[in-house]
């Protein structure tokens, strides 16, 4: 895992609700595959051809990734639109990297990020 999980805790209990209030993160809304319960979360969401990318800084075990691949869809807010996403996938590191616009930077190597999740837009 790139990020430590403590590090995980205090984000989301800290850093996560400032981000939901101060309106400039994309938010993914998602369903918990266990509890049902509908959470909402921050998170560097690039967008590429035909849907988005995002940045697994905590890797694909984070509850988030784990509850959008058991539904398969999820909800991106960026900018006040509300987009619906759908088929996500894990990529790697060299198959983000072929997809990210050139003038968005790779995540720094120090935080050793190499898992990432496409989603596409909904039909």
């Amino acid at each position: 895992m790139p990020m430590p999980k403590w590090w995980g805790q205090v984000n989301k209990r800290v850093f996560n609700p400032r981000a939901l209030t101060g309106g400039k993160w994309p938010v993914l809304t998602h369903t918990g595959r266990v509890s049902g319960t509908i959470y909402r979360t921050p998170l560097d969401a690039h967008p590429v051809d035909g849907g988005y990318l995002f940045v697994l800084v905590y890797g694909s075990r984070s509850d988030w990734v784990r509850n959008v691949l058991a539904a398969g869809h999820a909800h991106l807010r960026v900018d006040g639109t509300d987009l619906a996403l759908t088929a996500p996938r894990l990529l790697d590191q060299p198959e983000a990297a072929r997809l990210l616009p050139t003038d968005v930077t790779s995540p720094p190597k120090l935080l050793r990020i190499t898992e990432f999740l496409r989603m596409d837009f909904a039909d």
